[in-house]
């Protein structure tokens, strides 16, 4: 399996290269040569799979030629080794919980695999690489919980000054080692296009080995099509056209679900949620993409303004506007309408969702009220306490913190602040 750059104007390159570059030469995003659907006997036959061996069948194609089968059930195996719940919420509607990983967020899938594959990569040839992402809140803590330690890995990772939660902070910012946290002042936009600028600098891309763990990275963002799958395993006894909600930021998830469906799982539409900066949503609208800058919002780890990854989903339908809108809806919402779906949730069915579970939910209820018989899954893509101050303001309820996050919050924050990419490149030089 190949993987070439949606820009189409560089090389094509493996697995293990398109993991180690990150971005193309010529700034595009990797994409596979080819999608394999599995066998319809993988899908009728799915809840007898483990979640590892699905997730197995699910990756094989996209790593084979880079790691052997005998690694990557091990890799899978240390990845997979938390739930992920389908929470029923009323008849008609799910939780697909994604926060019982180690930072508490959806994102510790796709850390946890890219940080896997560079370590056994640098096995077979031990290779000083730096990892570098930007943040908009809980990337950041995962990609430093699935690299802490790493061989011949280091970290970098830039977050917006007081655009991310305090947890979410201490989260990146309070484990040393091999992990490096940059205070940009700035927004997450201002961080990804340092980043991107970073990996197009000759000057540094010569001395050192650049990557990427944001979602623009195939190893980030192929896995997530794990607990898509996962969902479905559970939901396909109830007999019900399945609809999921994703509360969307960069995009990366939800187009992770959508390749989880060219590989065959029964799913009868996709919801982009998003908060006000709803970018992809005037498109669906318009056929119009037009990016601007992000607005800051309670439910920060969607606010991006140039989503990066919804590249890859106009390619899955060949830049097809209409094809694109049989099968994907998106919708924005406001904080206060945000508030009030956790107000609504924790009224009524006494759950706890975090404001981008909310948009989720959010987004789901408006897909159903013109499509009543479908069976919603909406996307909680962090635990409550991730944002803490928003949850205990809106619900008035005091949210215990769990033992994972109590101890980190006496942690003495270490970060470094910049202010422009010339501040990065001296970092980068000096580290």
């Amino acid at each position: 399996m190949n993987y070439y750059s949606l820009n189409k104007n560089a090389p094509s390159v493996s697995f293990k290269e398109a993991v180690i570059k990150g971005i193309a030469p010529d700034r595009g995003l990797y994409f596979p040569d080819e999608i394999t659907p599995l066998p319809a006997s993988f899908f009728d036959n799915i809840e007898t799979l483990s979640n590892q061996e699905i997730a197995y069948r699910a990756i094989n194609q996209f790593v084979s030629d880079t790691i052997p089968e005998k690694a990557l059930r091990t890799i899978l195996k240390e990845v997979l080794d938390f739930d992920f719940p389908l929470v029923p919420i009323t008849e008609n509607t799910a939780s697909l919980e994604l926060f019982h990983g180690p930072t508490m967020a959806f994102k510790d899938v796709g850390a946890r695999f890219m940080a896997r594959c560079l370590g056994y990569f640098s096995k077979e040839k031990r290779n000083n690489i730096t990892v570098l992402v930007a943040t908009s809140g809980d990337t950041g803590g995962a990609v430093a919980n699935g690299f802490l330690g790493v061989p011949g890995v280091k970290v970098v990772i830039l977050y917006p000054s007081g655009k991310v939660s305090d947890i979410q902070e201490k989260q990146l910012t309070t484990l040393g080692q091999n992990i490096s946290a940059l205070e940009v002042d700035g927004t997450f936009d201002d961080c990804q296009e340092m980043v991107k600028s970073a990996f197009l600098d000759k000057e540094l891309t010569l001395n050192m080995q650049l990557t990427s763990a944001n979602s623009i990275n195939v190893a980030r963002w192929l896995p997530q099509m794990f607990y898509f799958l996962f969902a479905y395993k559970h939901a396909k006894t109830l007999g019900k056209e399945i609809v999921f909600s994703v509360p969307s930021g960069n995009f990366g998830n939800i187009c992770a679900g959508i390749m989880a469906q060219k590989l065959g799982m029964p799913c009868k539409h996709f919801v982009a949620a998003t908060n006000v900066n709803d970018i992809v949503p005037n498109f669906m609208a318009t056929g119009i993409y037009n990016p601007k800058a992000s607005v800051a919002t309670i439910s920060n780890a969607m606010d991006v303004g140039d989503p990066s990854n919804f590249i890859r989903i106009r390619h899955l339908y060949k830049d097809n506007f209409e094809e694109l809108s049989k099968n994907l809806s998106s919708y924005s919402f406001t904080d206060e309408e945000t508030k009030e779906a956790m107000r609504m949730l924790y009224r009524d069915h006494n759950y706890i969702a975090d404001p981008h579970g909310a948009v989720g939910y959010l987004g789901l209820k408006k897909y159903q009220e013109h499509h009543p018989n479908s069976y919603g899954i909406f996307l909680e893509t962090a635990h409550p306490v991730k944002f803490l101050d928003v949850v205990e303001d809106t619900l008035k309820e005091k949210i215990e913190l769990p033992e994972k996050i109590a101890q980190l919050m006496d942690k003495k924050k270490v970060s470094t602040t910049i202010s422009a990419y010339e501040d990065l490149k001296t970092f980068l030089r000096n580290n």
